[in-house]
């Protein structure tokens, strides 16, 4: 790939996309200076407003959203961050990514699976995430995008589903719809092209793992429980505290599937079923300390995000005092089991370059049999941040609980996992 097309950001990447910035994440440009390139392009992608909600919430944790009133999808994205500028950044970030998602201009083409195989390289579909919704066969035409193959020489491009790649949630949806789930799973963006890929692919890690300890039931989670004193990381620990003097109680699980790339979980709950009730974050990166930091945070973006009421994809009946009862309940559950494991037996495959932590996090999943690997390019010339949607033939899809669009896939179904007989979930 051109040089001009791997870091559209001008000026962000140092050669081998350095690690610039080693916060709360690891960048190639600088915070402050990713939004002073960046903020000048909010009209054009119509984000009017970036908002500081931290204050809504009692842990002190930075959490901004940033409003797209014309959005296809949700017209709320949220960010975190160990400081305002990081949220700041991750709020913007992901209402362009999901921009860029929805506007998609490449090239697409309307074909059954065995029409388009006859002419072009089609990733393997059976190892995709499979809506719950609907039904997908090699003889039903849908709508097909092409992507270029991470990792490997073999078949340089791929052609994958649109629907696996386009957040144009709009109705009607194009025929053929409804076969694969609608989510913004594996969209990124970065300063540059890699980076974006990166954090692409480790979300689609981090769901694959979440799924599989969620289904795993009681006695993988327990198993799980993470030990807070043995996390060596002032940050963190910092976070720790916030969540304590806000009188909160809060757990740690490290879910790290068999892929060896850090994946952590965190529940907070109020230690009162009247006040707030208990929510989730999780975060996946080849440095254990980054992916811990996510999770802590995200955990309190969720509250926040709770508590304004903004988003777009939260029903009515989450609001409702029963079901908010019963989660509360059962993260109780969750925070009772002792811990069992230490920081320290974590891998940690962090690199001094972002090229060598995505060079690493391929590496896991080829040895596991997943080297269908897409990236689409969704980046703008236009517009210059770099956006990539990553698909992975294998990796589980998301499950998240009762309503979740999800089928068990191969990995699932291999260990035996079925969706559970509905219970209250976190």
């Amino acid at each position: 790939m051109e040089p001009s097309r791997r870091n559209e950001v001008e000026g962000t990447a140092a050669p081998g996309s350095a690690k610039i910035y080693r916060g709360g994440t690891h960048r190639c440009r600088r915070p402050a200076d990713t939004l002073a390139r960046v903020l000048p392009l909010a009209a054009q992608m119509g984000i009017t407003r970036l908002a500081n909600v931290t204050g809504l919430d009692s842990i002190g944790i930075p959490v901004y959203m940033a409003s797209r009133p014309l959005s296809r999808s949700v017209a709320v994205s949220q960010g975190k961050g160990l400081t305002a500028e990081e949220a700041k950044v991750s709020a913007f970030m992901e209402a362009a990514e999901t921009y860029h998602a929805e506007n998609i201009t490449a090239p697409i083409k309307m074909a059954s699976l065995n029409e388009l195989g006859e002419r072009h390289a089609v990733i393997d579909v059976s190892g995709l995430p499979y809506s719950a919704l609907g039904a997908f066969h090699s003889e039903r035409r849908i709508l097909w995008i092409e992507g270029e193959r991470l990792g490997t020489g073999r078949d340089a491009s791929l052609w994958v589903p649109l629907e696996l790649v386009s957040t144009d949630f709009t109705l009607p949806q194009p025929p053929g719809s409804f076969a694969f789930p609608a989510n913004t799973n594996g969209l990124a963006s970065g300063n540059s092209l890699e980076e974006a890929q990166l954090h692409a692919l480790c979300e689609l890690i981090e769901r694959d793992a979440l799924s599989l300890w969620r289904l795993g039931g009681d006695a993988v989670r327990a198993a799980s429980k993470l030990d807070p004193a043995t996390v060596e990381s002032s940050a963190a620990q910092s976070l720790l505290a916030r969540y304590r003097d806000a009188g909160l109680n809060v757990g740690l699980w490290d879910v790290t599937a068999d892929t060896g790339v850090p994946v952590f979980c965190c529940a907070v709950a109020e230690p009162s079923d009247t006040a707030v009730e208990a929510e989730l974050g999780a975060g996946c990166h080849p440095d254990r300390e980054v992916a811990l930091l996510r999770a802590l945070t995200e955990a309190a973006q969720s509250r926040t995000t709770r508590i304004a009421g903004s988003r777009d994809d939260y029903v009515p009946e989450s609001y409702d005092s029963a079901a908010k009862l019963a989660r509360n309940r059962t993260a109780q559950l969750w925070l009772s089991d002792p811990p069992r494991r230490s920081f320290a037996d974590t891998p940690n495959l962090a690199g001094q370059t972002i090229d060598e932590d995505l060079g690493a996090v391929l590496a896991r999943l080829a040895a596991l049999g997943m080297d269908q690997v897409v990236s689409v390019d969704l980046s703008k010339p236009e517009v210059g941040i770099p956006v990539a949607r990553v698909v992975v033939s294998g990796l589980e899809g998301a499950y998240q609980g009762e309503g979740s669009d999800y089928r068990p896939g191969n990995r699932a179904r291999a260990r035996g996992l079925t969706l559970p007989t509905w219970r209250p979930e976190v």
